[in-house]
């Protein structure tokens, strides 16, 4: 494996040999737990990922010679990930991992190879696309939790808010704030059966008919009609002949071919599943601004302790969601905090103003 100039010299350079060294074996080993967790391609792709790793592992024992040591602990994050990795296998380690991919030091290391800089550019790319399947399988779900979490804090803070700056005891501030949970998580729950079930009709509307297959050997050959399905479902008319020319010759295959409506229909997920992951995560966020109100405080500290709380589940959510699309955590749950705080300053600001022209 070629380096890109002559290696570097002396403890400083060792040193950081051996933190690199560390590093990949930590990296192959997320590899090999995540592939334990899996079958088939994609344990046989992590698996590959794995012993990419510890190729790079080799080059800097090559470099370390006798100096390599005993046997060092990666980075803190690299730990966490094999732990995590040994513990869950979801798609939150995969979504790490493309993290860490990206932050690759090798670009700029020169005792690494062009190769190694190359590789690791590359495996990044593989991450992302095991981590879109993972994603595509929790995707119904997720985004129901995700939503319902996040308009529970945020509709019912602003709730809670605003009928504090209308001047009621806190007596109606609780009730208010329960009435809300309540009505929330239902509407919510309701709203995201409704729109699911709505996305699989439609998708199953829109998928070919298995039973179609069975008139392919009655069909007239000369006027191959058949050619017209594939016409519509997008395909060019020469390359719409050619495939239903194939098909007559051996009509066992399905009609349409290479299109699998399942996959459409796990993205959405399910009605019954996003409609509870809607409702209970409805209902947790909202009751997240209504805790101090139950304990029984009253007045500016219950609304000082309901904002702060708010604010780091909102910081929570946006960082969830940031870590599990591969972005940075720290924007992503900055946006939702200042999302949050937005409507429910308005909330509060229409609050004071319906409560001075009622009194």
């Amino acid at each position: 494996m070629s380096r890109r100039s002559a290696p570097e010299s002396g403890p400083r350079a060792v040193r950081r040999w051996r933190r690199r060294l560390a590093d990949e074996r930590e990296e192959a080993a997320v590899y090999r737990e995540l592939a334990a967790r899996r079958t088939g391609e994609e344990r046989e792709i992590l698996l590959g990922l794995a012993e990419a790793e510890e190729r790079h592992a080799a080059h800097w024992e090559e470099l370390l010679g006798d100096e390599a040591g005993p046997q060092r602990r990666g980075q803190f994050r690299m730990r966490l990930l094999v732990f995590l990795a040994r513990r869950f296998g979801s798609v939150f380690v995969l979504a790490l991992a493309q993290r860490a991919e990206s932050r690759s030091p090798y670009r700029s290391d020169r005792d690494a190879s062009a190769a190694m800089a190359a590789d690791e550019r590359i495996h990044e790319e593989v991450v992302r696309a095991l981590a879109a399947r993972g994603r595509a399988r929790v995707s119904g779900t997720f985004r129901a939790a995700v939503f319902g979490a996040n308009d529970g804090l945020v509709s019912n803070l602003a709730l809670v808010l605003g009928v504090i700056g209308g001047n009621v005891p806190p007596q109606t501030v609780l009730l208010t704030g329960l009435a809300g949970l309540l009505a929330g998580a239902l509407s919510m729950g309701a709203g995201e059966y409704i729109s699911v079930r709505s996305q699989r009709e439609l998708l199953a509307a829109a998928s070919p008919n298995p039973e179609a297959r069975a008139v392919v050997p009655y069909l007239d050959v000369d006027a191959n009609e058949l050619a017209l399905v594939y016409r519509a479902r997008g395909m060019s008319e020469e390359e719409a002949h050619r495939r239903a020319d194939a098909l007559l010759r051996d009509p066992r295959p399905p009609v349409p071919p290479a299109e699998s409506p399942a996959d459409d229909h796990e993205v959405v997920g399910t009605g019954i599943k996003a409609a509870v992951s809607s409702f209970v995560f409805f209902a947790s966020g909202a009751l997240v601004p209504v805790l101090p109100f139950l304990v029984g405080m009253s007045g500016w500290p219950a609304v000082l302790v309901a904002v702060v709380l708010v604010g780091l589940a909102l910081m929570l959510t946006g960082a969830t969601v940031g870590v599990l699309s591969g972005a940075a955590p720290l924007p992503r749950a900055l946006r939702q905090l200042g999302i949050g705080a937005g409507a429910s300053a308005v909330t509060y600001a229409l609050g004071l103003a319906f409560g001075a022209t009622v009194s």
